[in-house]
């Protein structure tokens, strides 16, 4: 299997792709300014206690404050909360952790209000984004990911991973870090930090050592709370971070200053491959060239089909996610009934295992499969859906086959889940119901061309739009574009665009921003 990282940078927002063997598996977007990440660390103030809860609200500054329970304090809150107050009784020196007293751990069974107190300053970090109504989710367990290692500061024990299975490699891996760990700081040692050399973990080490003294450095020094100390690395570093593997063959990126910043990661987790970041420069959207676009539109949205006529349908609730499972139009199979249920829903926890990564559905997932009167047609489907989310990276659960024929799933919730809308207003009437006749289109089009190089002399553009218009004015060899690029200038580019609707248009700058020339004229 291949794999590829698509990575499409907008003024407006940043969206990320990976596609295994061609075909989309998971889809991240999020404006450019998004100011909450899971990762981050801020130094902040109780704002409240809930006895009842036996929790607190935090801020954070987010509009609605942020949840902390008693149980995310964690066990060594108390040397934690010990060493905040030596830090913060000296601005000038910082004062060292290894010089740090371990206090006695947090009991499990104590309550919030005889821990915390209003307006107590707390390190903390966002576990969960905000979802819904509800603000971000905090603990107090600071970690400091990394490629191969996790740090945690306060604690000194190394794990490591058990998907590790050889104990020998443990033994290695446990003793190793053990000899280059400083005190007062634990290491979870990753998967992927198998059968690695001293020197890289070693090198990763002194990073994650890097960016705690960077942490508690801003919160020794800050004066207005809450300060941001730490922020995650960038959605991309942070996506490559999780998922990188030797199956990628690329990594391409059409913004030159996320380009470098994902060069130099790869340059140091991984110098053999560097080569494989890559700038794109072509003239297509670089979701159109990829065909990233079109399995967009096709994979989102409340109905999705799969092989041969059969199609899933999703709904969202507050509460879960519930799917249905129909075969749709597709021709009966020859052994019967029972056999033509099976690859139906053998088709269908294959889709939905892809599904389920690329909207990152978490919570509750109700699965209606179409009844099958065979045990082990149930069972074969149960270790099927099994297999294929062996690939997922979210802690899930999967139960099997009810009696009713209903699959229950559990998958971990860290963000809201992706809702792509395929749906298209029109955009030249705005839901008004009458336009301008559409053979007029180009006519429209050559006026604002018009307006933009005679009266707002700008002579340099790109004019995006849908594939069949693009193919319309381009068409003969004296064809519209090059009548008005012989008109107003070889600064006029014209551009296919799959994410617009048939009569949409967009003007872009050569810095990538949009030139709004839409008038109330249009929709008439």
């Amino acid at each position: 299997m291949t794999c590829e990282v698509i990575v499409d940078v907008q003024p407006k927002k940043i969206a990320i792709a990976l596609t295994e063997d061609k075909r989309l598996v998971e889809y991240q977007e999020e404006e450019q300014q998004a100011s909450f990440n899971v990762g981050n660390i801020y130094y902040a103030r109780v704002r409240k206690l809930m006895p009842g809860l036996n929790a607190c609200f935090v801020n954070v500054g987010h509009e609605r404050d942020a949840f902390l329970h008693y149980l995310d304090l964690g066990p060594n809150f108390n040397s934690f909360a010990k060493y905040l107050k030596q830090v913060g009784s000296d601005k000038r020196n910082l004062f060292p952790i290894s010089k740090a007293s371990i206090q006695p751990e947090l009991p499990k069974d104590g309550s919030v209000q005889n821990t915390l107190q209003v307006g107590q300053e707390l390190l903390v970090q966002i576990v969960k984004e905000p979802i819904s109504t509800k603000g971000p989710r905090l603990t107090c367990e600071i970690t400091f990911p990394g490629r191969f290692l996790v740090l945690v500061p306060f604690t000194d024990k190394v794990h490591v991973s058990s998907k590790i299975k050889s104990s020998a490699e443990r033994a290695r891996l446990k003793q190793l870090v053990q000899s280059i760990k400083p005190k007062n700081f634990g290491v979870i040692v990753r998967t992927v930090a198998e059968g690695k050399r001293v020197a890289e973990l070693d090198a990763e080490l002194m990073v994650l050592l890097r960016r705690w003294e960077d942490a508690i450095a801003k919160a020794q020094k800050a004066k207005d709370l809450p300060t941001l100390c730490f922020e995650e690395t960038s959605r991309t570093v942070a996506l490559l971070r999780d998922l990188f593997n030797p199956t990628y063959e690329n990594i391409y990126i059409n913004d030159a200053a996320i380009y470098n910043e994902v060069r130099n990661y790869v340059q140091l987790i991984a110098p053999e491959m560097t080569e494989i970041v890559k700038l794109y420069k072509g003239k297509l959207p670089i979701f159109d060239n990829f065909d990233v676009t079109r399995q967009i539109k096709t994979s989102f949205g409340k109905t999705v089909s799969y092989k041969h006529g059969a199609y899933l349908i999703i709904e969202h609730t507050e509460a879960l996610h519930v799917v249905d499972v129909n075969s749709g139009n597709r021709a009966k199979n020859p052994d019967g009934q029972e056999a033509n249920a099976l690859e139906v829903n053998l088709g269908a926890a294959d889709e939905l295992a892809r599904q389920l990564r690329l909207r990152d559905m978490g919570g509750i997932i109700v699965v209606d499969f179409i009844d099958m009167a065979v045990a082990e047609d149930r069972q074969k489907l149960y270790e099927r859906m099994c297999e294929n989310m062996k690939r997922d990276r979210a802690k899930h659960n999967i139960l099997p086959l009810s009696k009713f024929g209903l699959m229950q799933i559990t998958r971990q919730r860290v963000r809201p889940v992706t809702e792509v809308s395929v749906d298209e207003t029109c955009p030249t009437c705005m839901g008004k119901g009458t336009i301008k006749s559409s053979i007029l289109f180009t006519d429209v089009l050559e006026e604002k061309i018009d307006q933009l190089v005679n009266h707002l002399s700008i002579k340099a553009f790109t004019l995006h739009v849908h594939p069949y218009v693009y193919a319309y004015i381009n068409q003969g060899f004296l064809s519209l574009k090059r009548r008005w690029q012989m008109k107003y200038g070889f600064g006029v580019r014209i551009i296919p665009n799959q994410r617009l609707a048939f009569l949409q248009y967009e003007f872009i700058s050569p810095t990538g921003e949009e030139i709004d020339m839409k008038s109330e004229d249009d929709m008439k």
